[in-house]
C-alpha cells in the first residue's frame, strides 16, 4: 500500500528562538485542563473524543502575541503539551471498567494518576527512537501534524493574527452557546432530548434524539462518510434487530419504553460489541502490511540519511541510552501499582508470577503497539486511527495470557483476575493513546523547526497534566451520574461505550455470562459490512465507503446519541462546500473550513466544559436535578418543542455568524 508522502520543507529557525518556556508550559496546561476535562466527558458518554491540535495551536498564537518575542516554535510547544494531555484522555476507553465489573467504586487519586503517567511516559519513550523511522525517514503523510504546521506558519504573519482572534472568538462564542443551551435544559426550562417507543408488531423499538451542540460539533469532525455508516448502524439496530428481539417482551397495553429499553441494552448493544470487535480487528489486519513493510523501509532510510552526516538541531532527540534507562526505571513504579492491585486480592499468592508475567506483557506489547499507533497515525491521522480496536485486542491478549498462567481459577479468583486485566491493559493503552498522538506532534515539530528533544520534553509535560486532570473528572462522573450497567448507574448514567465492550469480553474470557451468540451475530453483521465496504470502495474508487468501525458505533450507542452526529455531519459537510465554492484561493478556502473545525471544537468545549461543572453540583448537593426551576406542572411536549426550537435556531444562527466572520477578508466582525 502506497502513501503520499508530504512535500512540505522543514522551517529553519534562528537558533536564538525561544521555544521551551515557563509561559508556555503554564498556557500549555491551561488548555491541557479545559481540553482533557472535555475529552474525558465526551468519551464517556458517547465513546468519541476530538483532535486537539489545530485548536491549541490557534489559542495559543492567539494568546502568546501579546508577549514579546513569542516564535512559531513556542506556540509548537504549547500545541505539543495540550495534544499530548488530550489525546491521553482516551484512557477512559479501559479505566471505566474497573467501576462496570464491580472491583472498583470510585477512582482512587494517585493510582489512577500513575496508571496514566506511567503509561504515557511509556509512550513518550517508546516514540522516541520510532521518529526517525516515521517522521523524517518515511513518506507518510501525517494530515493532523501537516495541517497543525501550516496553521503555525499562518498564524506567524500579520494576516494570520488576524485569523486567530477570529478563531479564538469562534471558538468561545460556540463554548458560551453550547454552555448556555445546556444550562437552559438543567433548569428545566427546555428539553434536552427527544423520545418516544412505538410498536412494531408484536415487538417495538425507540425514537429520540438528544438535542446535544457538542454531537453537533462531533458530526461536523468526523464528516459524512462516518456519519452515514452509524445511521446504517441504526437503521439495522432499532428497524431490525430490536423489533425482533423484542418481539414476545413487552406488555400489550400502557408504555412500553422500560421493556424496549431492556431488551436494548441486554441484547442489541452485545450484537453491537461483535460487529465492533470484528471490525476492529480487520481494521488492523488491513493495515498490518503497509505497518511492517514501512517501518523496515523507513528504519534502513533513516540509517542512510544519518550515515556520514552531522546531526542538525531539529533531528536531536533525547539519547537513546537515556531512553532506554527511563524505560527500565519505569518498571519500578508499573511494577508497584501491579503489586499494589494484587496484594490484597484472592491472587496475592501468585503476586511474583503475576506481576512478572504483567511488566513483560507490558513492555513487550507497548512497544508493538506504540510502533502500531504510530504508523496508523501517520498513514490515516491520529483521529481515524481504530484506538479502541488496539484496546480491544490488547485487553483480550492479556486475559488469554493471564488465563492461561494462572491455570484453574474460582469465583473470586476469576474476578480478580478480570480486574487485574483490565487494570494492565489500561497501562498498555497510556502507551497505545500517546503514540497514536506524539508522532504528528513531531511531524509538526520538523516542519516548523522545532527542536525534537524540547518536544519529546514537553510531550513528558503534557502527560503530567494530564495525568492530574483526568483521574478527578472520572471521579465526578462516576459520582454524579455512574456509568450504564454498573452497580449503582442512576437512569442518566454515561455509556462508557469502550469500557462497557472491553469488560464484558475480559468477562467472557474468563467465563462470565457473556452472550457468545449475539457476539456471533454482530460478528457476522461485521463481516457483512466489511464485504460491503470494501465493494464500495473498489466501485467508487475510494469516494464512497461504509467504515465497519462507525457501523458498529451505530448498532452500540442508543439512538438518542447516534442519531444527531450524522445530522452535525450534513451540516458540516454544506459549510464545507459553501467554504470551497465561496472563493478560488486555496489558502482561502482552508482558513474558512478552519473557521469550521474551530466552531465544531467550540460546541463540543462548552456543552463538555458544562458537564463537567454540572456533575461537580449534582456530586455536591446530591441531587439528580439541583438546579431546576420549572416544577412539574411545566407540560413535558412543550418543553421538547421549546427545546427544539432553540437547538436549531442556535445552529443557524452560529454557523451564518461562522460564515460572516470567514467571509472577512481581515478575519474582523
Amino acid at each position: 500500500m502506497s502513501t503520499t508522502g508530504s512535500t512540505e520543507t522543514p522551517t529553519r529557525q534562528p537558533s536564538g528562538m525561544r521555544e521551551l518556556t515557563v509561559r508556555g508550559i503554564i498556557l500549555g496546561g491551561l488548555i491541557t485542563l479545559v481540553f482533557t476535562a472535555a475529552n474525558v466527558y465526551l468519551g464517556l458518554k458517547v465513546g468519541l473524543t476530538f483532535a486537539t491540535s489545530i485548536p491549541a495551536a490557534v489559542i495559543s498564537m492567539a494568546v502568546l502575541r501579546y508577549f514579546a518575542n513569542h516564535s512559531i516554535r513556542e506556540n509548537n510547544i504549547v500545541q505539543t503539551i495540550a495534544s499530548a494531555a488530550g489525546t491521553l484522555s482516551a484512557i477512559i476507553f479501559v479505566l471505566p471498567g474497573l467501576i462496570m465489573v464491580g472491583w472498583w467504586t470510585g477512582f482512587p487519586y494517585w493510582i489512577t494518576v500513575g496508571v496514566c503517567a506511567f503509561g504515557g511516559a511509556l509512550g513518550v519513550m517508546y516514540s522516541i527512537p520510532l521518529r526517525r523511522a516515521l517522521v523524517t525517514g518515511s513518506d507518510l503523510p501525517y494530515p493532523e501534524g501537516v495541517a497543525a504546521a501550516e496553521v503555525l506558519k499562518v498564524g506567524e504573519t500579520g494576516e494570520g493574527a488576524a485569523d486567530n482572534k477570529t478563531g479564538l472568538r469562534t471558538i468561545t462564542t460556540a463554548s458560551i452557546a453550547a454552555a448556555l443551551f445546556s444550562l437552559l435544559s438543567s433548569m428545566k426550562v427546555i428539553s434536552n432530548s427527544l423520545s418516544a417507543a412505538v410498536r412494531i408488531g408484536s415487538g417495538g423499538t425507540l425514537l429520540g434524539a438528544s438535542l446535544s451542540l457538542a454531537l453537533i460539533g462531533v458530526g461536523h469532525l468526523v464528516g459524512v462518510t462516518v456519519g452515514v455508516a452509524m445511521l446504517v448502524g441504526l437503521v439495522i439496530a432499532y428497524f431490525i434487530i430490536l423489533p425482533i428481539r423484542s418481539s414476545g417482551h413487552i406488555p400489550g397495553t400502557g408504555d412500553i419504553t422500560d421493556a424496549v429499553d431492556s431488551v436494548f441494552s441486554s441484547d442489541v448493544r452485545f450484537v453491537g460489541a461483535g460487529a465492533i470487535a470484528v471490525a476492529a480487528v480487520w481494521t488492523l489486519v488491513k493495515i498490518l502490511g503497509p505497518i511492517l513493510s514501512g517501518m523496515v523501509e523507513a528504519a534502513a532510510s533513516a540509517r542512510e540519511r544519518r550515515s556520514g552526516h552531522t546531526v542538525d538541531v531539529t533531528e536531536r532527540d533525547i539519547p537513546i541510552q537515556i531512553v532506554g534507562i527511563v524505560v527500565l526505571l519505569l518498571m519500578i513504579p508499573i511494577g508497584w501499582l501491579l503489586w499494589d492491585f494484587l496484594h490484597d486480592t484472592a491472587l496475592a499468592d501468585s503476586e511474583p508470577l503475576l506481576i512478572t508475567v504483567c511488566i513483560a506483557f507490558i513492555l513487550i506489547i507497548g512497544l508493538i503497539v506504540a510502533a502500531v499507533c504510530g504508523y496508523m497515525a501517520g498513514l490515516i491521522g491520529s483521529s481515524n486511527s481504530p484506538i479502541s480496536g488496539v484496546g480491544i485486542l490488547v485487553a483480550i491478549a492479556a486475559a488469554l495470557l493471564l488465563k492461561v498462567v494462572y491455570g484453574h481459577a474460582d469465583t473470586d479468583q476469576s474476578a480478580a483476575l478480570i480486574a487485574y486485566t483490565l487494570f494492565t491493559s489500561a497501562v498498555v493503552f497510556g502507551v497505545a493513546t500517546i503514540s497514536n498522538d506524539n508522532l504528528q506532534d513531531l511531524k509538526t515539530g520538523q516542519l516548523v523547526g522545532s527542536t525534537p528533544w524540547k518536544q519529546q520534553v514537553a510531550l513528558l509535560i503534557g502527560v503530567v497534566f494530564g495525568s492530574l486532570v483526568i483521574p478527578p473528572v472520572l471521579e465526578l462522573m462516576q459520582n454524579a451520574f455512574g456509568f450504564e450497567g454498573a452497580p449503582g448507574a442512576k437512569s442518566d448514567a454515561l455509556a462508557a461505550p469502550q469500557a462497557a465492550l472491553i469488560s464484558s469480553l475480559v468477562k467472557g474470557v474468563f467465563g462470565g455470562s457473556l452472550d457468545w451468540a449475539l457476539i456471533g451475530l454482530g460478528a457476522l453483521i461485521g463481516i457483512g459490512v466489511i464485504i460491503v465496504d470494501e465493494v464500495l470502495g473498489k466501485a467508487t474508487a475510494n469516494r464512497i465507503r461504509l467504515p465497519p468501525l462507525a457501523v458498529g458505533m451505530g448498532m452500540y450507542l442508543p439512538m438518542s446519541l447516534t442519531l444527531v452526529i450524522p445530522i452535525g455531519a450534513f451540516i458540516g459537510a454544506y459549510y464545507n462546500r459553501w467554504a470551497a465554492r465561496s472563493s478560488a484561493d486555496d489558502r482561502t478556502r482552508e482558513r474558512k473550513k478552519r473557521l469550521g473545525i474551530l466552531l465544531a471544537t467550540g460546541l463540543i468545549v462548552g456543552e463538555s466544559m458544562y458537564g463537567v461543572f454540572f456533575a461537580a453540583v449534582v456530586a455536591g448537593t446530591g441531587k439528580e436535578e439541583p438546579l431546576s426551576v420549572v416544577g412539574d406542572g411545566w407540560n413535558s411536549n412543550w418543553a421538547q418543542l421549546l427545546g427544539l426550537f432553540v437547538f436549531v435556531l442556535l445552529i443557524g444562527w452560529l454557523y451564518r455568524r461562522t460564515q460572516r466572520a470567514a467571509s472577512d477578508p481581515v478575519g474582523d466582525e
